[in-house]
């Protein structure tokens, strides 16, 4: 049985592994039209259960899609459809759905909801994303350097903005894949005590930046946020915007990455967005190689 349910939980073997079959099977595509069907069929007859507490674009599209590519079918359920640990527990919605399925994808709130499923299933759980962590993304965002700048161990990326669940995952990557990480931005976004040491904080993103391979960052706010956390978290963060100027002190080949959606600047500048350095739409598309990748491994397929 193999789950994947956080980077730091998955041996640097395993990851490596995963990233060199997602690149893999993108370069097996190209040039494919969007529908076909990967040459190789590693997921026909299997079903795949994927469950949203959580709304979510890129998540389902690139699940469903990878799926599909791989000869499986989905079956796409929202927290509605279940009321996921309030009619039913979580123990036994995770045994009745191993007897349907052969795998399951969940992008919920609480770490503690994707753990139960994961112990009391008998197919293998997949961390679409919780509140505390985002690993496929993060799986997507090392494939991304990796393809455009080389190995990514040893290189430094900088962080720019809420040390959020996206950041987190960044943090646990960093000691897997062997890469300097740094964190900018105002102490009371500071990402969680738990993360310590994984990371170096520079308050000054100017300094932060210099000599810097990636510069990520990620929205200042939820949609679950009130209108009142959202003036806030802005007064705290516009000065930890990506713009031109602050891109302009990493260095010349830095990439810029933000895992979408953005709201334009705010967190980083259309120029920045846009501009010669981005690779956010790379990075986009390769959420579908990358969990296409985790979930042969999961199988063993």
């Amino acid at each position: 049985m193999k789950h994947f349910l956080d980077i730091h939980t998955t041996s640097q073997e395993d990851l490596r592994a995963i990233i060199d079959n997602a690149a893999a099977m993108k370069t097996a595509r190209a040039g494919r039209p969007r529908g076909a069907l990967d040459a190789d069929q590693p997921l026909k007859d299997h079903m795949v259960a994927l469950i949203f507490e959580k709304p979510s674009t890129r998540t389902r599209v690139s699940f469903d899609v990878g799926v599909r590519q791989m000869g499986g079918q989905t079956m796409v359920l929202s927290g509605a459809d279940m009321q996921l640990g309030h009619g039913e527990t979580i123990a036994d919605t995770a045994r009745v759905l191993s007897r349907y399925v052969d795998l399951i994808m969940i992008r919920t709130f609480e770490e503690a909801t994707l753990l139960e499923m994961a112990e009391y299933a008998t197919v293998p759980v997949i961390n679409g994303l919780t509140n505390r962590t985002h690993p496929c993304q993060i799986m997507a965002d090392v494939m991304t350097f990796e393809e455009h700048s080389g190995p990514i161990r040893g290189r430094k990326v900088v962080w720019s903005g809420d040390g959020n669940n996206v950041f987190a995952s960044f943090a646990h990557a960093a000691k897997q894949f062997g890469f300097d990480l740094t964190f900018t931005g105002p102490p009371p976004l500071d990402p969680e005590p738990a993360l310590d040491g994984l990371y170096t904080i520079e308050r000054d993103p100017a300094k932060a930046v210099e000599g810097a391979d990636l510069v990520v960052t990620d929205t200042w706010v939820s949609m679950h946020d009130p209108q009142s956390a959202r003036e806030r978290r802005h007064n705290q963060l516009r000065g930890y915007q990506v713009n031109a100027e602050l891109m302009a002190q990493a260095r010349p080949d830095a990439l810029f990455m933000h895992c979408l959606p953005a709201h334009r600047d705010d967190e980083a500048t259309s120029e920045v967005m846009d501009g010669p350095n981005s690779v956010i739409f790379d990075e986009a598309e390769n959420r579908l190689h990358a969990q296409k990748a985790i979930m042969r491994w999961c199988l063993e397929r």
